[in-house]
């Protein structure tokens, strides 16, 4: 665990922990530092680092970067790069995982704050339906995902980013396209549609899901869809965090029934735990257990659509009893 200090405060983060989440490619641990291809282009030759240790832990650098804003920076602008979803989003989850920020100073007590977010502005909204060209996936094919899933959900590429699957993010009123995820054929890297509506605002699948009286709630795309092609109302939050806004949007649809459906680790816990916390009161949660599974694309690939369905059929139902159970 290493001390990093954001806008003057100080949180304790297991950096290289967080950072071990994510797919790299060529890359090298030391105690000191990861080096390895930038995450943010094509890169063969290792470019980028991150500091693991020291005074400067959490910093990191791109030295053959296009961009200034891909050059450098904090740990913060780092895990909001590689989460896809901005810095308020990277510093909420940080918030929630690792214990409140706080600042100490002379003579006063501990001062217990909260990060002041930007208001957000008005995006794009038209302009994305232009940005992808719709078609089935043969990518999300290999993964057991259903070509009228595919269809029904605008999945398709853009024709600037080859090599990529375009899945667009919606509006749940509206159904327009509000943000795009791109995410690679080979390997696992990703990224979003810039200046456009961030996810933690936005609930995947949740336009589609109007009007079910129960839902399935994910972290990842590939989840929920593997769901719908298993004929289940699925939705997902983008990462194994559900930001407030993202929980009004679910509570405000009325759902029934909503199954706690995060990954099969100790962050898809974490993520059960903080959903039962945010729907209790409001529908009745059931909890779903993945086996030895570690998600639901992992289950439809190894057992098919009928292994889905096993799984829904044995998932408890999640009551005061139970609860310390899903932390």
């Amino acid at each position: 665990m290493n001390i990093i200090t954001v806008s003057g405060k100080q949180v304790e983060v297991d950096i290289e922990g967080e950072l071990r989440r994510y797919p790299w490619h060529k890359e090298r641990w030391t105690s000191e530092k990861l080096i390895a291809c930038s995450p943010f282009r094509d890169d063969n030759t290792p470019s980028f680092f991150v500091n693991l240790s020291g005074e400067y832990a959490g910093t990191w650098g791109d030295s053959g970067a296009y961009e200034d804003e891909y050059r450098s920076g904090n740990f913060v602008k780092l895990l909001g790069f590689l989460r896809g979803s901005g810095e308020e989003e990277a510093l909420e989850y940080l918030l929630d995982t690792y214990g409140i920020l706080y600042e100490i100073k002379e003579d006063e007590p501990i001062r217990i704050t909260t990060p002041r977010l930007r208001q957000s502005s008005p995006k794009r909204e038209i302009a994305l339906f232009h940005t992808v060209t719709r078609g089935v996936s043969p990518y999300l094919i290999t993964r057991g995902i259903a070509s009228d899933v595919q269809q029904r959900y605008d999945i398709g590429y853009n024709s600037l980013n080859k090599g990529f699957t375009a899945i667009p993010w919606h509006f749940t009123d509206t159904g327009e396209i509000a943000n795009v995820k791109y995410r690679a054929t080979r390997g696992k890297r990703f990224f979003f549609e810039p200046d456009a509506k961030p996810i933690r605002e936005l609930v995947y699948g949740l336009h589609q899901a109007r009007g079910e009286p129960c839902v399935i709630i994910c972290e990842g795309e590939i989840d929920a869809l593997s769901w719908e092609t298993a004929g289940y109302a699925a939705i997902a939050t983008g990462s194994a965090y559900i930001s407030e806004v993202q929980a009004e949007l679910i509570i405000r649809e009325g759902f029934d029934e909503i199954y706690l459906a995060g990954d099969n680790d100790k962050q898809g816990q974490k993520f059960n735990q903080r959903m039962s916390d945010m729907f209790r009161g409001y529908a009745k949660m059931y909890e779903v257990d993945y086996g030895k599974e570690k998600d639901a694309n992992d289950v439809l690939l190894r057992r098919g659509v009928r292994g889905l369905s096993e799984i829904l059929d044995r998932a408890e139902e999640v009551s005061v009893f139970n609860l310390a159970r899903l932390g």
